[in-house]
């Protein structure tokens, strides 16, 4: 259990503080994570790592000379918000362009694609390689939709290499791309992590037996065994990811055995003592392997093997010299910190003249935030719960953080006498700024998107209502990867838009129309307990999410059934 903390809901953010007290000399914060606090050439690629907390020393772990120049920091187990990353990607650059890389997970995924959109049209080259490791996660055929683990350190380690030696930002994306291809990952758990300020684990392994394939995020493995000694783990492990060894390697391969927080240094001592001659059986040469915890889940018992393998090139890599918190190899040449940064806010926007109407309006919303964000805090742990049948249990988490964070923004707003565009803009922002991963990212763009079709010179009809939400849902599907009918807050929303366009229409009065559509979209997250997921995390444990409805849908139907009352 996660017992040291002192308001939950800050965790990460007291995690970071005393992360960068330790190691000055290395790392300072910034904005959304941490940098370098060592001189950096100019004209050197910037590699920017990160995802959520909880993964210590992934990934602000892995910044300093040799690997990574900026981590970005999100929410426990929850990717970064799109401009956390921006921001850390900012100050991070020297010129030539920022490289990222992160776990194959659709909030990161979502979030560092929007931060790179962002950078490339201020004129700053960017590129990304997911890393795609875990074998349990998709089948081979289907590389793309595997989930990153702890090949995220080969794939970093590689990439960071490569920027230190000066290669460009082209030849650091072939480098880490060709490296991700050739690592696989394969885990085991033998209990369940606890959230920080939470009571339960996750998810629970029966006693005797272990969760084989579960992710760095706390999902639950694909299927459940009785436990087994150390010999026979390490065959299961072995085999399984030597069965994907590509046609074109050699007998050099790099390995990991990570300890993924609860089990002791010296039981994955004992497994490797198992994996070493099984590797070496196979006719492998091992490359500077590497035992310990090296990619964590909080308090997880559990842990994984990792093999890469390597080239001449990738060899040169993934054994050069580098010095970070959580990582060292070799001898780095010293390198001088720099000037220091200012670890300032998200920059905040100039509030624009309202009228006293659409003043008023945005005080109506800030009283039906109010009650949203109490609600959500009411049904953080049910969520949250729900949310850990098929995923990592943080939804609720992510929720009420969004939304209170979205509330604090609408106060100030009111309070500058902001209109409803400018105060709605500013609680998207907040939320998607504060909840991280995807839903975050989805809320926070969907309500800067309705904030879009209004104005402050005037409170809106009803017909522009109406046109605010359909806005806010054709920018979610504009996303792409989802539609209704995938198990995602989209089996609530396309319903709820839907009834209450038709409701609008025919004459009844929009508080009517949105009662009931909001009746409509319980209905509809409630039928999704028998939908299949078909993206995101949750797909491959579809089987464990039938009969339970999708939590991003139950949160939406909460949230629009709050805002009606």
């Amino acid at each position: 259990m996660t017992t040291v903390f002192n308001d939950p809901a800050e965790f990460a953010q007291d995690v970071v503080s005393g992360f960068v007290r330790l190691h000055p000399h290395l790392v300072e914060s910034v904005y959304g994570g941490v940098v370098r606090s060592t001189e950096t050439p100019e004209g050197k690629v910037a590699v920017v790592i990160g995802g959520g907390s909880g993964h210590y020393p992934a990934f602000a772990g892995w910044v300093g000379p040799g690997m990574a120049d900026g981590a970005v920091v999100g929410n426990v187990f929850a990717s970064p918000s799109t401009q956390q990353i921006y921001s850390v990607a900012k100050a991070a650059d020297r010129g030539a362009g920022v490289f990222f890389s992160y776990g194959n997970y659709a909030g990161d995924v979502l979030n560092f694609d929007l931060a790179q959109e962002r950078l490339r049209a201020e004129g700053i080259p960017a590129q990304t390689v997911a890393v795609t490791d875990d074998v349990t996660s998709a089948d081979a055929t289907e590389r793309g939709r595997r989930r990153g683990t702890a090949g995220d350190l080969v794939v970093f380690k590689v990439a960071g290499a490569a920027a230190e030696a000066g290669y460009d930002l082209d030849g650091v994306t072939r480098v880490a791309a060709r490296v991700n291809e050739r690592t696989t990952s394969f885990a085991v758990a033998f209990g369940g992590c606890t959230l920080p300020g939470a009571t339960e684990p996750l998810f629970e392994v029966p006693a005797g037996q272990m969760g084989v394939g579960m992710g760095v995020h706390g999902e639950p493995g694909i299927s459940e065994q009785d436990v087994v000694s150390s010999r026979e783990l390490a065959a299961m492990l072995v085999e399984r990811l030597l069965a994907e060894r590509p046609a074109d390697a050699g007998p050099r391969v790099a390995a990991l055995v990570n300890g993924l927080g609860g089990t002791k240094y010296e039981e994955l001592f004992v497994l490797w003592n198992d994996v070493a001659p099984l590797l070496e059986d196979a006719g492998l040469e091992l490359v500077a392997p590497e035992v310990g915890e090296l990619i964590t889940s909080l308090d997880m018992a559990g842990l994984s093997l990792t093999l890469t393998w390597l080239d001449e090139e990738l060899e040169e890599l993934w054994t050069a010299p580098t010095e970070t918190p959580g990582f060292r190899r070799g001898s780095v040449v010293a390198s001088r910190p720099r000037a220091r940064r200012a670890a300032a806010d998200a920059a905040t926007s100039a509030v624009a003249e309202a009228s006293p109407e659409s003043r008023r309006a945005a005080a109506t919303l800030l009283s039906a935030a109010q009650q949203v964000a109490d609600a959500l805090r009411e049904h953080e742990d049910e969520l949250g719960r729900l949310d850990a049948i098929a995923g990592d249990g943080d939804h609720g988490r992510g929720m009420t953080a969004g939304a209170t964070a979205a509330l604090a923004a609408l106060r100030t707003a009111v309070g500058a006498d902001a209109g409803i565009a400018t105060a709605l803009a500013a609680a998207g922002d907040a939320w998607a700024d504060r909840a991280g991963g995807t839903s975050g990212a989805l809320w926070g763009t969907g309500l800067r998107a309705a904030a879009g079709v209004l104005d402050d010179a005037t409170a809106p009809d009803d017909a522009t209502r109406v046109r605010a939400v359909r806005a806010a849902l054709d920018h979610v599907l504009s996303f792409g990867k989802a539609q209704r009918g995938d198990k995602t807050l989209l089996d609530a929303l396309v319903p709820f838009t839907e009834s209450l366009e038709e409701a609008v229409t025919a004459g009844t009065t929009f508080d009517a129309a949105w009662a009931g559509a909001a009746k409509v979209a319980t209905e509809e997250a409630d039928a999704t307990a028998d939908l299949t997921p078909r993206i995101g995390r949750a797909r491959p444990l579809a089987e464990r999410s039938v009969g339970h409805p999708d939590p991003g849908a139950v949160s939406l139907a909460l949230v629009v059934r709050t805002a009606a009352v």
